[in-house]
This record gives structure tokens, sequence and C-alpha cells, in this order.
């Protein structure tokens, strides 16, 4: 266990109460950020051994953005935000279909949007927080005990923890959500699907610089990304009957049996994964469906208490917006915690319900069930070419995002 104090107590007495959170991803070093701006002391617990790096794009915008404006974190993300490429939908074997250019999504999506990599946002969280928390890496919860004014917390290390809350950001997953609601499969509802992502510290010999490639085919999605050395990511989805096999399976059997018989810039990140396998992504597709988010002075944030999938695309975004809410509602209601709760979840769950619902409804975007849905779907991307049907598509998409 590698225990970091950075500056946490060495400026006591600016925070009045503790907070406890688990995960050192998006989700948990939001939490951290925001608590510490609502005047709690703040202890971060992380699996992992060390910080992790890389992952796939993630897009900020609508209540994303506004997240990570209020949360103080654009001037360090403007600099690595990725903007705007030419989308490419290819054949099978790697050849142009057509082109989708840049100004399309920008003029959909709007100025106030950030595309990164998922390590860039959590680097630019992990640096507003290490001058204030004590994170500790490489250790878990053993066990929880609430008594109503406070939250104890064993660690697997035997570290004991006393906290006023305990905030469980540890992933779909989540060893918190475990302890304190009940099994995973109480909450877990499987899509039937499978998701690989994983940075490319080579670019993809097979797409062309500054240019995402994309394959579309019945039941799967393949998507690689040339935005130049250590700035190239792929992306892969497809129908599974089988998640627990495919798991078994590991990241480069799986995707090379689903996806193997594809060329071009597929074919180049499934021979740069099996160099470095390490760094992918790999899991099964499924939300988390929970009637409440807290119990007592412990709550869930992120995909810990409501995963909405790839499928929605907004995952970060609501880690972020979840994040900020919380630490509001804390503000505005003083000691008393389980009306913060209360208060933070009834504003929070009619977005996260939405983005969920839409997430269900992509995945035909994402797996076509058939090719008649396949060639439906380039009619469409055609089709918002043409400015009348893109002001159309802005319009529907400025109205998911308020």
């Amino acid at each position: 266990m590698t225990g970091i104090d950075n500056a946490a107590h060495r400026d006591a007495g600016v925070a009045t109460q503790r907070v406890v959170v688990v995960g050192a991803g998006i989700a948990g070093l939001a939490a951290a950020l925001r608590m510490r701006q609502a005047g709690w002391e703040v202890v971060v617990v992380e699996r992992a051994p060390a910080r992790r790096s890389g992952g796939y794009l993630v897009n900020l915008h609508g209540p994303g953005y506004d997240a990570a404006e209020r949360l103080g974190l654009l001037p360090a993300l403007a600099p690595k935000d990725i903007g705007f490429f030419t989308s490419i939908l290819v054949h099978a074997d790697g050849r142009e279909k057509f082109a989708i250019p840049a100004a399309v999504a920008q003029e959909a999506v709007g100025s106030r949007a950030l595309s990164l990599f998922r390590g860039d946002l959590e680097s630019a969280l992990y640096d507003a927080v290490a001058g204030f928390a004590d994170i500790r890496f490489g250790t878990t919860v053993r066990s929880i005990t609430d008594d109503g004014e406070d939250v104890g917390v064993t660690l697997d290390d035997g570290t004991h923890l006393s906290a006023g809350l305990l905030v469980g950001a540890d992933g779909v997953h989540s060893r918190i959500r475990e302890l304190v609601f009940g099994p995973e499969a109480d909450h877990l509802v499987d899509l039937g699907h499978m998701v690989g992502a994983f940075p490319l510290d080579t670019v993809p010999e097979h797409v062309p610089d500054g240019v995402g490639a994309t394959f579309i085919g019945p039941r799967r999605t393949a998507a690689v990304m040339n935005l130049g050395p250590d700035r190239s990511s792929a992306f892969f989805t497809y129908r599974c009957p089988d998640p627990a096999g495919d798991l078994a399976l590991g990241p480069v059997s799986a995707l090379g049996r689903a996806f193997g018989d594809l060329g071009g810039g597929v074919a180049d990140a499934l021979r740069l994964l099996e160099i470095d396998p390490d760094g992918a992504y790999f899991d099964s597709v499924g939300q988390i469906v929970m009637d409440r988010w807290s119990r007592g002075r412990v709550v869930l944030v992120g995909d810990a208490a409501w995963c909405v999938t790839v499928f929605a695309g907004y995952g970060a975004a609501l880690a972020l917006d979840g994040a900020d809410r919380l630490g509001a509602a804390l503000e505005a209601h003083g000691d008393d915690i389980p009306a913060a709760l209360d208060d933070w979840e009834a504003g929070l769950r009619p977005e996260v319900r939405k983005r969920q619902a839409l997430a269900r409804k992509g995945i035909s975007r994402f797996a076509p069930p058939s090719r008649a849905h396949v060639r439906a779907a380039e009619l469409m991307l055609r089709a918002i070419q043409l400015p009348g049907i893109r002001h159309l598509v802005h319009r529907a998409i400025q109205r998911a995002n308020n």
C-alpha cells in the first residue's frame, strides 16, 4: 500500500469534517475536489497500485462541460482538447465509403464542448486534488460500519478511518455498493454486449492523419482514430450472448474473434493490442439500476451508482455533474446529511434516467441488428450533412443536453 499525504493535514483547520472517497477515477477525484471546495478533509482510497493513464475518448458538453467549468478544470483541460475531426465510414477491408466533415459535429455540439482522452481528464483532476488529499493507493475497503453519526471504514491493510461521509466511486463493479447495498447481480442490468477500448502508442498505418475511421456492421462496430502519436485510440463493441465466456478469453482473443475478419485500421489496432494487451479496457456492457444511491452516511457516485454505459456517451459528464451537485447539496444543507443526499438524488435522478434510456435506444447505433439497419444508419449519416437536416439534428442534440 502506498499512502500519499498531499498536505491534507498540513493545513488542518480549513476542513471541518472528513470524507473518505473510494475510487481515484473521474467520479472519485471529482467528488474529492468538490468536497474539498465544500470544506471537507479528504481521504481517497484506490485499489490500483498507482495512477492509471491513457484510455479512450470522452466528450464533455452540456451539463458535463458546465460542471468542469464550475470545478475550475477548464484551464487544465483546454490544452488537451482534441477538438473535432473528420470521420470516415469504411468497408470491412478498410476502404472508404464516405466521410463526415468535422464541421458537422462541431455545428451539432457547439463551442462549449471538449473531447479528451480519459487519462488526460483524470490527470487534470488528480493534479487539482493532489495538493490537499490523503491519497492511498494499493488498498481497498474490507468493512464498513455506520452508526448514523460517523462511518467507520476498515481497509484491507488493517487501517481504520472514521468519517462523516463515505463516497463509493469505485466503478460498475463497486466494492462499496456490494458491502452496503448487496451483490452486483441485484443491480446490474446486462445489455448483452462487450466493449473494448485502448490507446494506440503507434499510429494506425491504414487510417489517414487526423481522421477517425469507423466500421459499422451487423451487431458490431469498430472505430480507430489516428490523431497522432500518443493521441490515437481504438474502440470496439459487439453483441455477445456469453459475456462471461468472452471475459474469460480476454481482450486479445475475444476482439480478435469478433473483428479478425476486418482489414484496414481495425487490423492495425488488433495487431497493436497483441503487442500491449495490458492497457486495454475490456468488459461486458451493463447498466447499474438502483432505487437509492445512498444509505445512511454512505453514497454512491458515477458508474457505481448509475452506470449509463458507453452507448450513452455521457459517463464522464455525469460523473463530473454528479460530484459537483453532491458538493452543492452538502453545502446547502449543512450538517443535515440525509436531507442533502435526498435533495441531491432527487435533482440528479431524472438526468440519469434519461441518459440510461437513451443508451438502451442507442444500442442499435453501435450494434445494428441487421444489414438493413446498417444501411438505414448510413443513409441517416449521409443525410445529416445536408444543411436542413443538420439544423434539425443540432436542435435535437441541444434538447437532449438541456
